[in-house]
């Protein structure tokens, strides 16, 4: 069947363009080995009843990414792989090797059309198709090539339209995860379910730090540390790594994705199946994760670094401010998910971003996270956390800051607000009537007797209104254990609790001590 409905006329001059290499697809000018839409499996195209395809030779899974028409006796250079090619068999002689030529091309089916030219697809041919493997599909003498080829097209663009369809919902599901209090794990969670897989981020030496979907068999498992290995290699490559890898083992497609920004992390997948939009899906969570994993860099990035080593190295505060800005002033923020539960460094990271610092500190399984955060104005409410953040203070106090965020943190938690400052106002109202030196003397000598968990849990207490069961939630501790500390506080200060005179005295005292 030629693509007219005439019937084929051999070809008796120039070769025409479907002889020299331009195959039909979808779109006009593509070219090279990359289909610019999903396959097409041959069942859609035998299932279209107005066509009266029939498969006669041949296995019954194939995917077609183009159609092609050519009556060469050998029509190998002109094929890229993936063709539905069309022939009358005009110049058909030996079919056994015309086949295992099209086999080797990498032809994806055969289209074999009867009359004038052959009455009924030669047996030689169909054993042949049976022989190497390719299908053969017997095409009547009513249906025109072109009519094939506009079927296959119309099918692409369904298909192309399907799955941008699919690639935009998965968007708009990754987006919404990187949005969630706990990016990272919603992320990879998300992308498990779009790709019907397991998704799992790595470290360079394939330990796994989150993971989503239905647990791989150990081989898979293996296989994707192995190809991880590939996109970050542990030691100094001779030319740089790929920033991705695929691998097959059995029925199951693995995939590996470096991610950007120089973290040492790679994007692992393993999924039972592989359509045309899984990399357009993956490489959006990549981008994703890689946004959520980077640090935060200011322009002072290298004076904060060089603070952090001489710290390490046993320099004080005092001499570290110079680099971190003698002036400057930080605030401490103590954070605590709201579910409650440990959070992992990723998640701590995340959270330090949207606080607009790097420095964080987010021990494995810890269920708090302290930020150091630049300035005294950039502490709001973040979704999902509980906050506790200091007065702002000069890196020089910044010990006694850490002590107002964990007890501004305590507040919120008892309290059920998703933020708690701690207010310095002790140089304002009737204490500032007060001499400093004496106040302080005076708190010191009232509250010699409390040990300082004591104080601590009095101070609590008193915040709190006397909530017994506000305090033992701000400190973590049993209300039982808080009665039993309120009632140690009154008979080693000789003092009744219940007297507000005597409250706030205690008040002003604990403020000032």
């Amino acid at each position: 069947m030629s693509d007219t409905p005439t019937g084929p006329v051999p070809p008796t001059g120039p070769a025409s363009p479907a002889e020299s290499g331009h195959t039909a697809g979808p779109a006009s000018g593509a070219t090279g080995s990359t289909p610019p839409t999903p396959p097409i499996p041959l069942a859609e195209l035998l299932a279209r009843e107005e066509l009266g395809l029939h498969r006669i030779a041949g296995p019954a899974h194939a995917d077609l990414l183009w159609v092609h028409t050519s009556e060469m006796a050998d029509p190998y250079p002109y094929l890229l792989g993936g063709e539905l090619l069309l022939s009358a068999g005009v110049l058909l002689k030996d079919p056994d090797t015309y086949v295992a030529r099209l086999v080797e091309a990498g032809a994806a089916a055969l289209g074999f059309g009867v009359t004038p030219v052959h009455d009924a697809v030669p047996q030689a041919l169909i054993e042949a198709c049976d022989r190497h493997g390719l299908p053969l599909v017997e095409v009547p003498p009513a249906t025109p090539f072109t009519t094939i080829a506009r079927a296959v097209w119309r099918l692409m663009a369904e298909a192309r339209h399907r799955e941008l369809r699919r690639v935009t919902r998965a968007q708009q599901a990754l987006a919404t995860a990187a949005a969630r209090p706990d990016p990272v794990p919603a992320v990879l969670h998300q992308l498990a379910v779009q790709l019907s897989g397991r998704a799992m981020l790595l470290s360079s030496r394939g330990e796994e730090l989150h993971a989503a979907g239905r647990r791989p068999a150990p081989t898979v498992r293996a296989a994707l540390g192995r190809l991880t290995r590939v996109v970050s290699p542990t030691a100094p490559p001779s030319s740089p790594a790929p920033t991705s890898a695929t691998d097959t083992l059995g029925d199951t497609h693995l995939f590996a994705y470096a991610l950007g920004g120089g973290h040492g992390l790679v994007l692992a997948l393993a999924t039972e199946r592989r359509e045309a939009g899984d990399h357009t899906v993956a490489g959006i969570a990549v981008v994703l994760l890689s946004l959520l994993a980077a640090p935060h860099q200011g322009a002072d990035a290298a004076g904060r670094s060089a603070a952090l080593v001489r710290m390490l190295l046993g320099a004080g505060p005092a001499d570290v401010a110079p680099l971190l800005g003698a002036a400057e002033l930080w605030t401490v923020v103590h954070a605590r998910r709201s579910g409650g539960g440990p959070v992992d460094p990723l998640t701590a990271g995340a959270l330090g971003a949207a606080l607009g610092s790097a420095l964080v500190d987010a021990g494995r399984g810890a269920d708090a996270v302290r930020v150091l955060v630049p300035g005294s104005d950039r502490i709001t409410p973040q979704p999902g956390w509980t906050l506790g953040a200091s007065a702002p203070a000069p890196v020089t106090a910044l010990d006694l800051a850490d002590g107002q965020a964990a007890r501004a943190l305590g507040r919120a938690v008892a309290t059920r607000t998703p933020l708690a400052h701690h207010h310095t106002d002790t140089g304002r109202g009737l204490a500032a009537l007060i001499a400093p030196d004496q106040a302080e003397a005076h708190a010191r000598a009232l509250l010699a007797p409390l040990t300082e968990p004591l104080a601590e849990t009095l101070r609590c207490w008193l915040s709190l209104h006397g909530s017994w069961d506000r305090t033992a939630t701000a400190l973590q501790i049993h209300r039982n254990t808080v009665r039993q500390r309120i009632a140690r506080c009154a008979t080693l200060l000789d003092a009744d609790l219940d007297d507000m005179d005597v409250r706030t005295e205690l008040w002003i005292a604990l403020r000032l001590g």
